[in-house]
This record gives structure tokens, sequence and C-alpha cells, in this order.
């Protein structure tokens, strides 16, 4: 099997028809609403797959979901509880269509839940999904991969990954799972040449000069780690900052969460695992009321030493992957790449 094939525009809606025989196929598809999102696909005649737009979510939500049954519990007497697991339940499904950014995101979660002992239900998602990724042949407004490592053209992680060609896609092959996908289906693909793999050089060179902001990561890294960021920065940033949480939902590597129970009768109820962020006035208090994190000066603080000290010291790279969302999102001006160029400025820039 060869690593690098052809695939013609017009034939990916009958190539996705077959897959979807199979799997359930999520991408980014454009709503009524003029939305891009990540969406089941249920009608490849109708639904708009847009591959021009970058997605406002991620597929974190998929793989571990804003609210999730990770128990269910019953009890015959107020100290007697018996805990249930639920079954299994996450259908075979492609994605198709996520960008570098997004396939570095799952890479990172697959750390944090399956490094060790793992997870057993983000392990049951991973385990029936494939990745279809999408190289990045020009970077949106906020994108910042290049800075993070993980775009706009990526190596690994995917099964198969899709690079624009014009009238074309070339698809390269990542993992037996996805020469299974080209094997199976041998009539949608033909070999690529040393001419489109020029063409593919030379739209990565393009992408990879097309970044509209500079970012300053790796100068930010060594101020963090020598612990010279101004107290100023932090300061300007607290003031700003509304709490929000707004970053850590769009955000496809934050993976915080809380775990509560939710009564549904006297004697049964569901054991859930919801989303949290480290900007929530919650999120450090302890049982008697005490937080150790100053809320006025300390959230936001907590945030990114969290994506670009700890998770580097602990994982050996960054838990920002570039993909910009934060940027857009943030009403009141404290995203992550304002924070980057602040720290390197040494005084309150952009004010």
């Amino acid at each position: 099997m060869e690593r690098f094939n052809l695939l013609k525009k017009d034939h990916l809606i009958g190539f996705l028809r077959k897959l979807a025989k199979e799997y359930r196929i999520i991408a980014p598809v454009k709503n009524r609403h003029g939305d891009t999102l990540f969406t089941p696909v249920t009608d490849l005649d109708n639904d708009e797959i847009d591959l021009t737009n970058q997605p406002q979510n991620s597929i974190k939500s998929f793989l571990f979901p804003q609210t999730e049954v990770i128990a269910t519990y019953q009890s015959s007497t107020p100290d007697d509880y018996t805990f249930t697991e639920p079954e299994p339940s996450f259908p075979p499904t492609i994605f198709f269509g996520v960008r570098p950014c997004d396939l570095s995101a799952i890479l990172y979660m697959d750390v944090i839940f399956l490094k060790g002992k793992k997870d057993p239900f983000f392990l049951d998602k991973r385990r029936n999904s494939l990745l279809i990724g999408l190289n990045c042949t020009a970077p949106f407004a906020n994108c910042f991969c290049n800075a993070t490592n993980s775009g706009p053209f990526l190596e690994f992680g995917f099964d198969l990954q899709f690079t624009d060609l014009g009238d074309r896609f070339m698809v390269e092959t990542g993992r037996s799972s996805g020469e299974r996908l080209i094997e199976d289906r041998p009539q949608f693909f033909t070999p690529s040449t040393e001419k489109d793999s020029q063409a593919r050089y030379q739209s990565f060179l393009e992408a990879r000069g097309g970044f509209h902001r500079p970012v300053h990561l790796d100068q930010t890294l060594k101020k963090l780690a020598k612990g010279e960021v101004d107290e100023s920065v932090w300061s300007f940033l607290s003031e700003r900052c509304q709490d929000c949480g707004g970053c850590a939902y769009v955000c496809p590597t934050c993976t915080c969460f809380t775990i509560s129970d939710q009564p549904l009768s006297p004697t049964n109820g569901e054991r859930l695992r919801s989303w949290d962020a480290c900007t929530f006035s919650g999120f450090t208090r302890m049982a008697g009321g005490h937080n150790p994190v100053h809320r006025a000066t300390g959230a936001i603080r907590q945030r990114f030493l969290h994506k670009l000290l700890y998770d580097v010291k602990q994982h050996g790279r960054t838990s920002c992957v570039g993909c910009g969302r934060c940027v857009g999102i943030c009403f009141g001006g404290t995203d992550i790449v304002r924070f980057i160029n602040m720290s390197c400025q040494g005084e309150l820039y952009g004010t």
C-alpha cells in the first residue's frame, strides 16, 4: 500500500457515503446560522461539510463530554449505596476534517487520560474512533500552531490525512487502520506522483509563511521557567478576566473536571463528570470554604502556568496547540496570545 494516494474532490462524498455504512461520520458542518461546528453528519446530500472555515468547536466534546454519566447508584438505606458503571455505548466513529491543532490536542488528551491508570470512558471512545485529518494550507487569523509545533501540517497522530491540492486531495496513511479504509475502497483512489508531492510541499511552505500573529512562545517559556514574568502582567490580566470560562470550554486541551452526584429519586441517582475551569471561583475552594488561590490575582495565573509551565515539566510539551479559539472568544482581552506577548515585552503590552 502506497503511503500517499489521491482522491478527487468529486469522489469525496461517495467515499464518505461508503464509510457511513460502517461508521458514524462527524465532520465540520455549516449550519443554517452560518456557524461551522463538528457535528454528526446525517445527510451527506444536504449537510454542508465545510473544509474552508475553522470549526468553532473541537472534537473534545465527543471524546470527553461536557457532562457524562460515569456511574449510577442505588441505595436501600441512607448508609448503603451500590454503584454501577454504564455499559460502553460509543459507536464506531470517523472524525473527518480534523485540523492539525485538534489532532495534537487529542494526542495530549491521550497522555492525560491513558497514561498510567487508563480512564475507561475515554479509552472506549478512542478505541472506537478513527481520525481523518486535514492539513491547513491557509492558517486562520488567530492561529499560531507554528509556535506550538502542532501545525500547519502534521506528520503523525492520524489514521488518514488529507491535503487540499485544488481539484484533488493527497491522502496520507498514518496507521494500519487508515490503510484498511483505502484498501477496502480502492475505487476512489489513485497513486500519487512526484508532481503531487511537490505540490504538497509547496502548499506546506506557503502555509508556514501565512501566519498573521507573531507569538514569541519560546521566550515566554524561558521566562516562566525562571520565574521572570513581571507581576504587573498578572495583575493587569487578572483585572480584565471575567471568570466566564469561555476559554476553557472552547480549548481542545482543557481537561479539568469536577464530580457530582445527581439524585433522581430518594433511592437512586447518577454520578456525573462535568467540565470545570481553573478560572471559576470554586475551582480550588476547599470543603471548609478556604481557597488557597486568591481569586482576584491567582485564577488566570493558574491557567497559564498550567498550560505553559506545569505541563512542560510533567509532559515535556505545552498544552496549548495554537488553535486560537480562546483569542476569538475572550471579550476581556486575556487570551493566551496576549499573555505570551505581554510577558516577552516585560511591560503592559497592547493595553
